[in-house]
């Protein structure tokens, strides 16, 4: 069973800049089939926004996506983890602070992101939960 964080995260960060559209937002996530995305300002790491904050933040309210930034809409700072703290850490910050992923960060840097299904499947790779953060992403409808 994976231990720490780096054992079970995934790699690498999608972002965009705090005052990006919204609309580009979607349209990262949906290229990178993900449902989150780092909002940055440089190398800092200062929110994350995911495809249900702007369904329920912005869509559900009526604002435009295409004039909303993401930095309105997303989580702002956000709880992180190091790749060297341990899985059962990020599992009890998830927990406490009820959210489902948590941004990696490294000596200051955002490196990877780790989610609530990356836990599940480190803790028991036999689980429902496992099996569908395994599966690929429903895109039909998509253009």
């Amino acid at each position: 069973m994976a231990e720490l964080v780096k054992d079970v995260m995934t790699p690498g960060v999608v972002a965009v800049r705090p005052d990006a559209s919204l609309v580009e937002a979607a349209q990262l996530m949906r290229t990178q089939n993900i449902g989150d995305v780092v909002v940055a300002d440089g190398q800092d790491v200062i929110g994350v926004l995911t495809d249900r904050d702007i369904t329920v933040r912005a869509v559900a309210d009526g604002a435009d996506p295409m004039t909303v930034s993401a930095q309105s809409v997303c989580t702002p700072d956000p709880v992180t983890v190091t790749p060297d703290e341990r899985v059962a850490t990020a599992a009890a910050l998830m927990r406490e602070h009820a959210v489902r992923r948590l941004p990696v960060v490294e000596n200051g840097l955002p490196v990877g992101m780790v989610s609530l299904g990356d836990l599940a499947e480190a803790e028991d790779p036999a689980s429902a939960l496992a099996d569908i953060s395994r599966a690929e992403p429903d895109t039909r409808g998509e253009a």
